[in-house]
């Protein structure tokens, strides 16, 4: 694994520019009457992944990330969040789940994507959970809870393959690892070192590791 980290961070290191792509910007509606506003980074792959904020954060914060997913073949669809710059909730404000499988289904029917991932922080993390439980078979292959709040039903999530990200002496790591522990498999956990929370990964050492462990999850067969 060590070895193909590091074919992925010198691929990265070539793919600079594409942090700086201009994504295209899109809106599509909830089923619960609301309209989100979205980032969208195309790539020639047949994979793409709804990327979904932390309480502080919203889409542009994913714009380095995105680009680099975009350069290795994969999509990227990065929301905001209901409430969050121009998006506009239809139904209860705390329903952000709602936003993550409208974008799913965005993906799937506007773009003929046919493996959606969801990759969510903290908060974001939180929604994702709660969407893949709410998801049918097959709308997400693959599922990346970046440092998530907790969710109700973990067990009842409903994805391909689940990656759980944390750093490994962050506040939550007892309530992360519960959580984890009550996932349905295919199922990994990957704890990095230090303290640092979700997208504040990020800005730490530990920001390479990270993104090649994010794509070469998604990259596996």
């Amino acid at each position: 694994m060590k070895l193909f980290i590091f074919a992925i961070l010198a691929l990265l290191s070539t793919s600079l520019c594409a942090t700086s792509r201009t994504p295209e910007m899109v809106s599509f509606g909830t089923a619960d009457g609301g309209t989100i506003h979205a980032d969208y980074y195309p790539a020639s792959g047949t994979m793409a992944v709804v990327l979904a904020h932390g309480a502080i954060f919203n889409k542009t914060s994913w714009r380095e990330l995105a680009g680099q997913l975009s350069a290795n073949q994969i999509g990227a669809l990065a929301i905001d969040f209901r409430g969050y710059g121009k998006s506009k909730s239809g139904g209860r404000a705390s329903d952000r789940f709602q936003d993550i499988l409208a974008a799913m289904r965005y993906l799937h029917r506007q773009k003929n994507i046919e493996q959606v991932a969801v990759l969510g922080a903290s908060m974001g993390g939180g929604a994702a959970g709660t969407a893949a439980v709410h998801a049918q078979k097959g709308e997400i292959s693959r599922l990346l809870p970046l440092s998530p709040v907790s969710i109700a039903n973990p067990e009842k999530i409903n994805a391909g393959k689940i990656l759980y990200i944390a750093s490994e002496k962050e506040a939550g790591i007892k309530s992360i690892k519960a959580q984890y522990q009550r996932a349905p498999s295919p199922k990994r956990l990957e704890l990095l070192p230090g303290r640092a929370h979700a997208q504040h990964i990020f800005n730490t050492k530990e920001k390479s590791a990270l993104t090649a462990t994010i794509i070469e999850f998604l990259r596996e067969q």
